[in-house]
């Protein structure tokens, strides 16, 4: 990786995080529960940035909308985050595998 794409995605990620400071407060603290409990279970895919992405663009849009962040995603959060990345090959999953001692997907 050359210096120059770590500074590419520093900006990057200085720009998703000012968008995140920019929603309410409801919004802003079930986006860090989401982004803790998805690096928890880690998605693989994960690092490349679109699943936050696109987590603050839809809650951008019903900011937009005026609805409250649980008309959107409901009560729970993880039931929430598990459908966002139920056809993604997880880190859990290849524990499993690891475990099992056989490919899950």
């Amino acid at each position: 990786m050359r210096i120059q794409d770590i500074i590419e995605g520093k900006k990057q990620w200085r720009a998703h995080v000012a968008r995140v400071k920019a929603l309410p407060p409801d919004y802003r603290i079930v986006y860090k529960e989401m982004q803790r409990y998805l690096f928890k279970i880690g998605p693989v895919d994960l690092p490349d940035g679109s699943l936050f992405s696109g987590i603050v663009d839809f809650f951008e849009e019903g900011v937009a909308a005026g609805k409250g962040v649980l008309e959107l995603i409901g009560d729970d959060v993880a039931a929430f985050c598990d459908e966002l990345v139920e056809d993604s090959r997880t880190y859990a999953d290849i524990y499993q595998e690891s475990v099992s001692g056989r490919k899950a997907r």
